[in-house]
């Protein structure tokens, strides 16, 4: 929690803080960048992260990871100019990359399918608190002190992080000589940096039909389709190709596209929406994005109870039912705007979200060995970035048409206009998340459980009928690692 907290805190606290960072670096035409290379970074290296946790254990590349986000937050903080504090931001993106999808993984090791619901509603409950505090934080060091203590703040909570996880957390890794896929994860990392740098300034940076836009895309394409022919080569590739082939980690992962997609939209455009539409201020519009949080780690907590009973495809399917119904909640009043209506849609949202998050991701990690856990876990938090940065061009683009539509961003009516049409996009993104919902196959918990062993794990075990039949014995199976964490 304290590592995630790392993560959640500086992804909020950065916003309130921009008008005076502009106001003592400059480059205010360069200050998106702070939040893309960010972003960013921190996507295109999870993938990297994930194999070399599967290889030599979690606990060094979480370490390593507070310490580049040490080290990047600490730099910022010395920042001379707007260029160089964007270089330290992806040092940052760096190690975020490394944190987040490790702290999933190292509580799906130590705790069993039943206890891990809670125990994510523990950790989605960090970004509850941090979506408060950290814009709070922000606005208080920004007018009260300097916008260099948003970063100087990281420099404790990395050290007490570092320190409780050198302390209190062990693993028994086998020690065995590996052949890194050091051309697999080269390609791979250029390969995303292009597409996604090329979805996240397309229409921004450049025009969609510009040679830098039609360029990267084509670029990363190509590299994807040769990073496909070296894994299939390699004996330890850094992503295997097969975990993609099976059903429900496909189904998890096109899920947490969707996920992304909505997240995005609410929390780039509700605080807009009210701010110019209800005059809202800039507290109260984060407060009301902040009821989406809230209720995230209050499902996500309470899910486990749900999918040990019924199963994980139905919990996440009444979970993406109710998301979708707070989208549409949030569409319909978005006409009449006011502020308590929509707090209350993103409430819903965020209650919806908590029963899909928590259980299609815990469903994928347990359906694989201890080997591969890591690596599911970050193709997973990956899919969640690309739905973030597909969904941010998608998004901007339908705003930006129906606003220059309407009079400009000048207008209130026409900033109303072009949010209204968001929060449909986000409607169908939910819808269509239903759709993908119903491609996962009908697991029960117990039929995973026993997965956490050293025995191989095979798609077909979760794909098929036979598997709805499984012994339900096999729930209270102590799971076995090859490698075993524990806590002291």
């Amino acid at each position: 929690m304290l590592s995630t907290s790392l993560i959640a805190l500086d992804s909020t606290i950065l916003a309130t803080a921009v008008p005076s960072i502009v106001q003592d670096l400059g480059g205010l035409t360069q200050f998106p960048w702070l939040f893309s290379v960010y972003l960013l970074a921190q996507a295109v290296s999870v993938p990297v992260y994930a194999k070399l946790a599967d290889t030599v254990g979690r606990k060094p590349v979480i370490l390593v990871g507070i310490a580049l986000f040490l080290v990047g937050s600490i730099l910022c903080g010395f920042a001379w100019d707007m260029s160089s504090l964007i270089v330290m931001r992806a040092l940052q993106g760096l190690g975020a990359g490394a944190v987040l999808p490790m702290t999933t993984t190292i509580a799906a090791d130590i705790y069993t399918v039943a206890e891990r619901a809670k125990t994510q509603g523990y950790i989605a409950s960090v970004w509850a608190v941090s979506s408060v505090v950290g814009p709070t934080l922000g606005g208080v060091f920004s007018q009260f002190a300097s916008w260099r203590w948003i970063f100087f703040v990281n420099i404790p909570f990395c050290l007490l992080a570092a320190a409780m996880l050198w302390r209190n957390y062990d693993e028994s890794v086998e020690r065995r000589r590996h052949r890194i896929d050091y051309a697999g994860a080269a390609v791979l990392t250029v390969a995303l940096t292009l597409l996604i740098l090329a979805v996240l300034e397309g229409g921004q940076a450049w025009a969609w039909s510009s040679w830098q836009s039609i360029g990267s895309f084509a670029v990363g394409a190509v590299l994807l389709g040769i990073f496909g022919v070296i894994e299939r080569r390699v004996p330890e590739p850094v992503l295997p190709l097969e975990v993609l082939t099976r059903r429900l980690i496909v189904a998890t992962c096109l899920i947490g596209i969707g996920i992304g997609a909505v997240l995005v939209g609410l929390t780039s455009y509700v605080p807009t929406f009210l701010e110019r539409s209800t005059s809202a201020t800039p507290i109260v519009a984060g407060l009301a994005v902040a009821a989406l949080t809230i209720g995230w780690p209050i499902s996500a907590s309470q899910s486990g109870r749900l999918y040990m009973r019924i199963g994980f495809r139905p919990t996440a399917l009444i979970g993406l039912v109710i998301a979708t119904v707070g989208a549409l909640l949030l569409w319909l009043t978005s006409s009449t705007p006011n502020v308590w209506a929509t707090a209350g849609s993103c409430l819903v949202v965020g209650l919806g979200l908590g029963l899909v998050a928590t259980p299609t991701l815990i469903a994928a990690q347990a359906s694989v060995p201890w080997n591969e856990r890591a690596v599911v876990t970050g193709t997973n938090m990956f899919m969640r970035s690309v739905g973030s940065a597909v969904g941010v061009a998608i998004f901007g683009a339908i705003a930006n048409a129906v606003i220059a539509a309407r009079g400009g961003d000048a207008s209130s009516e026409a900033v109303q206009a072009g949010s209204t049409a968001v929060f449909l996009a986000v409607l169908v993104a939910a819808a269509a998340s239903i759709v993908v919902g119903l491609l996962m196959p009908h697991t029960r918990a117990e039929d995973v459980e026993g997965v956490q062993g050293d025995r191989d794990a095979d798609s077909s075990d979760f794909d098929s009928p036979a598997a709805d039949t499984a012994d339900s014995a096999d729930a209270d199976r102590v799971p076995q690692p090859s490698t075993t964490p524990t806590t002291g």
